[in-house]
């Protein structure tokens, strides 16, 4: 047998997964431009909600379909949906076409975030695991927080549609290496996919968003609850179920999806809305946009190497408690920063602090929980991990779309709206115009932040319900 070249795997795989990492959050600066050219401010929120819901729903299916066909051709599939997907989204011409695009895009995406980690927990013992996947979080932590600042650079220099095309020759290169340097020997046995639990969970979690997002919520939240408990009766009896209801029977998987959701709900919604409020109210640039969040990308890293090498000492559990506890405390900064005049420098070092606790935290809670598995479970733990959190994520930023559409008042356009999202902020509106929307905007913004920050204080309380254990013993 060929044997796996681990030093090039490792950064073959770190690049599948940062590209859709990124893309979750690297839309974020160019959504004000793209909405100028292409309008429709009211969908504002489902082009970064339906990455994450298609990315989220398609997850646990490609944990189940790695581990009973291996990784590599699961990551290959991945790759080559989002790479479609990416080429799509550049080249829509409606805001309808880039949402149903996007889609296609996080379909691709659900399955290299999960795969990129299981590949690491196979290719590493324990001890190693603990400072590699220190790097991989660090990753994907600078991956999602580099995509305003990204975005911005793009949109600045190019156009926003490269904000898609860019991935294509990254993903590429990706493959390529991986088709040559990553080997593995896969137990030939006969396998039953649970197609009808991926499609009650799919169906699910789509109407618990669209109930979220206010769109015919006394139907659509009820029929969630309906297909959630179908699913989970299904679960119980499939042979070899999507997401085996068994893992979830474990504290430290069920603990850290409850704190994983939460967690990825303020990551997510932090990283979309704080460069609107940067563009539409400070009147900055998509630069600027991205300046304001790029600082988690010194904090996120730094906390994930301490993280990795703390981990053999103190356990999983006081650094998941003190990372929740950074980053509500840092949630609550936010907050308090959110003025028209504020300083981009003073959100910056907020930002960092929040960085610094999503480090901590999330390193911890990821190598719990691949501890926890065997390795004919750890695809499927690790993709039910981060299920949890990107439905957290894609819930989050759909329902705090609706929040903010919704505190707009009967007298205030749409399409005026637009125009101050727009890199122009509404220049050729009169000023007693340009004053009001810029009020409205600020307000609805101020309560959306209001509301991640009392998410945050859900995850510290679910924090201190994660059991005791230290590496190895999970």
């Amino acid at each position: 047998m060929k044997v796996t070249h681990r030093p090039l795997t490792v950064v073959a795989v770190l690049l599948s997964m940062f590209m859709a990492a990124m893309e979750a959050t690297v839309v974020a600066t160019a959504m004000p431009t793209v909405v100028a050219d292409l309008g429709g401010l009211e969908l504002y929120g489902w082009v970064g909600a339906v990455y994450m819901l298609t990315s989220t729903v398609t997850m646990p299916l490609y944990g189940k379909l790695a581990d009973l066909h291996g990784r590599k051709p699961v990551l290959f599939l991945g790759l080559a949906v989002f790479l479609v997907g990416s080429m799509a989204s550049g080249l829509s011409s409606t805001m309808t076409q880039l949402i149903v695009f996007r889609g296609v895009q996080g379909v691709g995406a659900g399955g290299l975030q999960p795969i990129a980690l299981t590949i690491i927990g196979d290719l590493f013992r324990p001890a190693e695991r603990a400072r590699i996947q220190g790097v991989f979080g660090a990753v994907w932590g600078i991956a999602g927080m580099a995509g305003p600042l990204v975005g911005g650079l793009i949109v600045h220099a190019l156009s926003w549609r490269w904000v898609f095309f860019i991935n294509v020759p990254f993903g590429v290169l990706s493959a390529v290496v991986l088709a040559f340097v990553f080997h593995e020997t896969v137990e030939k046995k006969d396998h039953r996919l649970d197609v009808l639990g991926t499609l009650l969970l799919g169906s699910a979690v789509v109407a618990l968003l669209l109930g979220a997002s206010r769109w015919l919520p006394i139907v659509m939240l009820p029929l969630a609850a309906v297909l959630l408990a179908a699913f989970v009766l299904v679960e119980l009896r499939a042979r070899e179920p999507v997401l085996p209801m068994e893992l979830l029977s474990r504290r430290v998987i069920l603990v850290s999806s409850i704190a994983g959701a939460v967690v990825g709900a303020v990551m997510s919604s932090s990283v979309i809305y704080l460069p609107l409020f940067v563009q539409a109210v400070m009147q900055g640039s998509p630069t600027e946009a991205g300046g304001a969040v790029a600082p988690m990308l010194v904090g996120w890293p730094l906390a994930s190497a301490i993280a990795g090498r703390l981990l053999a000492r103190t356990g999983y559990r006081p650094l998941i408690r003190v990372g929740f506890v950074v980053v509500s405390v840092s949630t609550v900064l936010v907050v308090l920063t959110l003025r028209a005049h504020s300083s981009i420098l003073v959100m910056g070092a907020v930002m960092a602090f929040m960085g610094i606790g999503m480090g901590l935290a999330n390193t911890a809670l990821v190598i719990a929980v691949q501890e926890s598995a065997s390795w004919q479970e750890r695809g499927v733990a690790t993709a039910s991990a981060m299920f949890f959190r990107s439905i957290g994520g894609a819930i989050s930023v759909g329902a705090l779309g609706a929040l903010l559409a919704a505190s707009f008042g009967p007298d205030v356009p749409t399409a005026l709206l637009n125009k101050v999202v727009g890199p122009e902020h509404g220049r050729d509106l009169p000023m007693a115009t340009l004053a009001l929307l810029s009020r409205e905007l600020d307000a609805g913004l101020v309560r959306v932040f209001q509301v991640i920050a009392g998410l945050s204080v859900i995850a510290v309380v679910a924090s201190f319900f994660f059991p005791a254990g230290k590496l190895g013993h999970a």
